[in-house]
């Protein structure tokens, strides 16, 4: 089974289906090595749901590795810095921001501020990212989600489009909140090449990069 790596995942933390146990189990089976549980935060919520994942996460370590993360939701733009601050000082190593999907009333100037902010690891389903953005990401080493999720996905080949237009690094994520959500890597093999990334690409964005990203923190 090859080695897979999601760095999107919810837990009963958030929106989830899944107590992390489960659902870190599950990924498991589908072949994970690493997986970052990085459930929905706002100001309210940041500390609560950072330090459970933490211990959820060393309780789970068992199965795989496992990141604790966040996911800054709906967050006003201005202050996507400071809740991942805070997410970081409550013991977040992985800060995923919710960008400007086409599905969701997401605040214009999200996707700007977190490709500006070298704080933050990956733009989730960033919709109709600019290419100025994309280039402030692969300034920032923020990465660029190809994203499994249903809805979100629909502008999964523009995003292609814009990172390799400037050589900002992609992901492949599942963004699971329900177990039938999770993706071995055929079915992230996928969405990927779905996506318009090339056989190359997608090894890279599959097999390489959320590996490099997350060695330090395993």
């Amino acid at each position: 089974m090859i080695p897979r790596a999601d760095l999107h995942t919810h837990s009963i933390y958030s929106d989830g289906e899944l107590i992390p146990a489960e659902l870190v189990r599950r990924a498991q089976v589908l072949g994970h090595t690493v997986l970052a549980i990085t459930d929905h935060v706002d100001m309210s919520n940041v500390e609560w749901v950072v330090t459970n994942v933490v211990k959820a996460c060393e309780l789970s370590e068992d199965y795989c590795n496992v990141i604790p993360g966040v996911e800054i939701t709906h967050v006003p733009p201005r202050k996507i810095a400071e809740v991942a601050k805070m997410a970081r000082r409550f013991g977040a190593k992985w800060v995923v921001v919710h960008g400007e999907t086409v599905t969701e009333p997401v605040a214009p100037g999200t996707n700007r501020a977190s490709v500006e902010n070298p704080d933050i690891d990956v733009l989730a389903h960033p919709g109709f990212i600019t290419l100025e953005e994309a280039q402030l990401a692969k300034d920032n080493d923020v990465l660029l989600e190809i994203s499994g999720r249903a809805g979100h996905n629909i502008t999964n080949g523009h995003v292609c489009q814009m990172a390799r237009a400037v050589g900002a690094k992609m992901v492949i994520d599942s963004d699971t909140h329900q177990p039938e959500n999770l993706m071995d890597d055929a079915a992230a093999t996928v969405v990927a090449r779905g996506a318009g990334l090339t056989e190359q690409e997608a090894d890279i964005a599959l097999h390489k990069t959320p590996f490099e990203y997350t060695r330090h923190l395993i």
